[in-house]
C-alpha cells in the first residue's frame, strides 16, 4: 500500500505496481467467486475476473433477460452458471451485485448461505449502510468487504479490454477471518481496477448517491437542459444549441480535462472563453451550493434511500420509469443529439 498526496491530503492507495495480479491470483487460488446478479456491474466484474484467471461462477435467476445475457457471454449452465442459491452454496466469496432493490428481495437466500469463513462482497454500500430500511445485516463470522468501481460495469469491461483500468474505492466493514484486506485488494485488482483508494461503507454510499444525483447525472442533465432551452428560446437552431451545450463538451473539452485538468483547459482556450469562464464559474458554484447542501442531507438522513426503496416496491414502477426515460429520449434536445451523433465521421 502506498501513501499518496492528493491536494495536500495523504491517502492509502493500492496500485498494480505493489500488488500484482499474480499475487491476487495466489491469494484467491482456493476461493470460488460467486457473482450474484448479471445486470449493471455483474458482467464486467465477472468477465474480467474470469479472463484474469480466477475461479468464477455466476448466480442469476433462471429464465430472465440477464440469464440469457450470461449464456450469450459464454457462461455455461451447470458448469459456471447457476441459480442464485446454488451459486451461493458453492461460493466462498459471494459477490452481491444485484441492484439495491434486488438485494433486499434476495437477502434471505444470501444470508442462509453465509457460513463462517466466507466473504460477502459489495460494490455499493447501500444495503449495509441503510440496514434499518433494507434488513441486510451480515451475520458474524463472515468478512464483509467492498470494491466500488468509479464507473459503470460497461466502462470497467471496455477499459479492461483496452489494457487500461477504472479507479475503485475499497472498504472493510468486518474482518472476521483476518484475511479481509488480502481478499478485498485481490478482488479489486482482479476486476481490473487502475488503483484502489480507501473508504468505508457509509462514505462510499453517501458520495455515490450525491454524485449520481449531482454532477455525474442529475445536475449535468439539468444544466444542459437549462442552457439548451435558453438558446432555443432566443432563436438558436436545435443543432447550434446542442453543439454549444453537449457536443463540444463531450467530444472536445471533457477529454482534455480528463487528460490534463481544468486548469490546463482554461489556459489553452481563447482569451474570451478564458475570461468569461473564470468570471462565471464562481456564480454557478455559489448558485448550486445550497442545492448540494440539501442533497447531501437528504442522502445522509436516509431520505434518498427511502425514496428509492419505496419506488421499487411499486408494481408499476418499471412502466413509470420507462415513460420518464421515453420523455427524456424524445425531447427535442436528445432527438437533436441522436441526429448529431449520426453525422460524426
Amino acid at each position: 500500500m502506498a501513501k499518496i498526496n492528493f491536494g495536500g491530503v495523504t491517502e492509502n492507495v493500492v496500485t498494480r505496481r505493489e500488488f500484482s495480479l499474480e499475487k491476487a491470483r495466489d491469494i484467491l487460488k482456493k476461493e470460488t467467486l460467486a457473482v450474484i446478479g448479471y445486470g449493471v456491474q455483474g458482467p464486467g466484474q465477472a468477465l474480467n475476473l474470469k479472463d484474469n484467471g480466477f475461479n468464477v461462477i455466476v448466480g442469476q435467476r433462471r429464465g430472465g433477460a440477464s440469464w440469457g445475457k450470461a449464456l450469450a457471454d459464454g457462461w455455461k449452465e451447470g458448469a459456471d452458471l447457476f441459480d442464485i442459491e446454488t451459486a451461493c452454496r458453492k461460493g466462498t466469496v459471494i459477490m452481491f451485485l444485484l441492484s439495491d432493490a434486488g438485494q433486499i428481495s434476495a437477502w434471505p437466500v444470501i444470508e442462509k448461505n453465509l457460513e463462517p469463513g466466507k466473504a460477502l462482497y459489495f460494490s455499493h454500500g447501500f444495503g449495509v449502510t441503510y440496514s434499518d430500511q433494507t434488513g441486510i445485516v451480515p451475520p458474524p463470522g463472515v468478512d464483509v468487504i467492498l470494491v466500488a468501481p468509479k464507473g459503470s460495469g460497461t466502462s470497467l469491461r471496455r477499459l479492461y479490454l483496452e489494457g487500461k483500468g477504472l479507479n475503485s474505492s475499497y472498504a472493510i466493514y468486518r474482518d472476521a477471518t483476518g484475511r479481509a484486506w488480502d481478499r478485498v485488494i485481490s478482488l479489486g485488482i482482479g476486476i481490473g481496477s487502475a488503483y484502489l483508494f480507501e473508504t468505508d461503507f457509509q462514505k462510499e454510499v453517501f458520495s455515490d448517491l450525491t454524485g449520481e444525483r449531482g454532477v455525474l447525472m442529475g445536475a449535468l442533465a439539468g444544466l444542459m437542459e437549462a442552457q439548451y432551452n435558453k438558446l432555443r428560446a432566443m432563436g438558436h437552431t436545435p443543432s447550434e444549441a446542442f453543439n454549444e451545450t453537449v457536443e463540444e463538451l463531450t467530444q472536445s473539452l471533457m477529454p482534455l480535462v480528463a487528460e490534463n485538468g481544468m486548469d490546463w483547459m482554461y489556459a489553452n482556450c481563447s482569451t474570451t472563453a478564458q475570461r468569461g469562464a473564470l468570471d462565471w464559474k464562481n456564480r454557478f458554484r455559489d448558485a448550486v451550493a445550497p442545492v448540494f447542501d440539501r442533497l447531501y442531507e437528504s442522502v445522509a438522513s436516509g431520505k434518498e434511500a427511502a425514496i428509492t426503496i419505496e419506488a421499487n416496491r411499486q408494481d408499476d414502477y418499471r412502466e413509470k420509469l420507462s415513460e420518464e426515460l421515453k420523455q427524456l429520449r424524445e425531447s427535442e434536445m436528445w432527438q437533436t443529439g441522436a441526429a448529431v451523433r449520426k453525422l460524426r465521421p
